[in-house]
C-alpha cells in the first residue's frame, strides 16, 4: 500500500461519505479561554461593582473606630464641635478609600438619588416619629436602670458645651451634631456595610448586623438598646426605599429634634427627675405607631417590579 498524508486521506473519506449521503459532523467549538478577570457585559463592558467585600467592610469599620479617640485627642483643644466633626470623618474615611480601592461608583452607594419631594417629607416625618418612639424607649429604659453619676456629668457638660449664643452659632451645632453624623454615620454603615452584607447574610441578616454595627461605632454603653433599636428602624428604611439620602434626611431629622429640645430637658446638675414609665409606653407607642404609617407609605414611593438599589 502507497503511504497517503493524513490530510489526503481526511480528504478522500470525506467525499466517499458525501456520495453515500453521509451529513458532515458540524466542527467542534473552541474551549473558551480561562482566565481570573471578571465577566463582560453584552456590550463588551466589564460590568462595575457595586459593593466591597463584607470582611473589608467590617474591617474597615474597625481601623476607623480605633482611629477616632486618637484623632479627636488632638482636636480636643480647638472646641468640641470640631471634635465631633473630625471624628465622624475618621470614622467613616477607611470605609470611602476602601470604595475607591475596589472601584465602586458613588450612585451604587447613595442608590436612588435624588429624592422627590414626598419621599423627603416622609423621611423628615420618620425622623420624627422615631426621635418620639426613641425618647420613649429611653424613659422606659431609665425607669429600671437609671445612669451613673459620670454619666449624668458628661451630659451635662456636653448640654453646656452645645448651648447656642446665636443663629451662626446655633448652625454650626446643627451642622456638627445632626448633620455630618448622620452624613458620615450613614454612609459607612447603611451605604457600606449593609450592603456588603446581603449576599451572605441576606437583607434581614443585613439589617441586624449592620444595626449592631449602628450600636458599636456610638460607644456609649447606655444607650445602646436605643441605637441598636435606631439602626433596625434605619436599616429598614434603607431596604425598603432603596436610597442611603433617604436614611441620612431621617437620621439628621432626629438629630436636629434632639439638639433642638436640649435647652428644654431636664438639667442634670439638679438631680435625676422621677421615673416616669406610663409616658416613656405612650411616647415608645405612639412614635412606633407614627413610624408604622411611614413605612406603609414606602412601598407606593418604588415603581413595581423594580427592587430596591442595594449594593449586591
Amino acid at each position: 500500500m502507497l503511504y497517503q498524508p493524513s490530510g489526503t486521506a481526511g480528504t478522500a473519506r470525506r467525499r466517499e461519505g458525501a456520495a453515500r449521503g453521509e451529513s458532515r459532523p458540524p466542527p467542534m467549538a473552541a474551549a473558551a479561554p480561562r482566565h481570573n478577570a471578571r465577566d463582560m457585559g453584552t456590550a463588551g463592558s466589564v460590568p462595575e461593582r457595586t459593593t466591597i467585600p463584607a470582611p473589608l467592610a467590617v474591617g474597615a469599620v474597625v481601623v476607623g473606630l480605633t482611629a477616632m479617640p486618637l484623632v479627636a485627642i488632638t482636636a480636643m483643644p480647638h472646641g468640641l464641635r470640631l471634635v465631633l466633626l473630625v471624628s465622624e470623618l475618621v470614622l467613616v474615611l477607611p470605609g470611602l478609600l476602601a470604595l475607591v480601592a475596589y472601584r465602586v461608583p458613588l450612585r451604587n452607594v447613595l442608590g436612588r438619588w435624588p429624592l422627590d419631594r414626598r419621599t423627603a417629607a416622609l423621611m423628615l416625618a420618620a425622623g420624627a416619629s422615631l426621635w418620639l418612639a426613641s425618647l420613649g424607649l429611653l424613659e422606659l429604659q431609665y425607669a429600671l436602670w437609671s445612669p451613673s453619676p459620670e454619666y449624668l456629668e458628661a451630659f451635662r457638660r456636653l448640654h453646656e458645651a452645645l448651648r447656642p449664643k446665636g443663629a451662626l452659632d446655633a448652625l454650626l451645632s446643627v451642622a456638627a451634631i445632626a448633620v455630618i453624623p448622620a452624613l458620615c454615620e450613614e454612609t459607612l454603615v447603611r451605604g457600606i456595610v449593609l450592603p456588603s452584607l446581603l449576599r451572605v447574610a441576606g437583607p434581614v441578616g443585613a439589617v441586624v448586623i449592620s444595626a449592631v454595627v449602628f450600636a458599636v461605632i456610638h460607644l456609649d454603653l447606655y444607650r445602646t438598646v436605643f441605637t441598636l433599636v435606631l439602626g433596625l428602624a434605619l436599616g429598614l428604611l434603607r431596604v425598603r426605599t432603596g436610597s442611603l439620602v433617604a436614611c441620612i434626611v431621617a437620621h439628621a431629622a432626629l438629630n436636629a429634634l434632639t439638639f433642638a429640645v436640649v435647652p428644654f430637658a431636664d438639667d442634670p446638675s439638679q438631680g435625676l427627675p422621677d421615673p416616669r414609665p406610663a409616658l416613656g409606653l405612650g411616647m415608645l407607642l405612639g412614635g412606633s405607631a407614627a413610624t408604622w404609617v411611614v413605612l406603609r407609605f414606602l412601598p407606593s414611593l418604588t415603581p413595581p417590579g423594580t427592587p430596591p438599589r442595594l449594593g449586591t
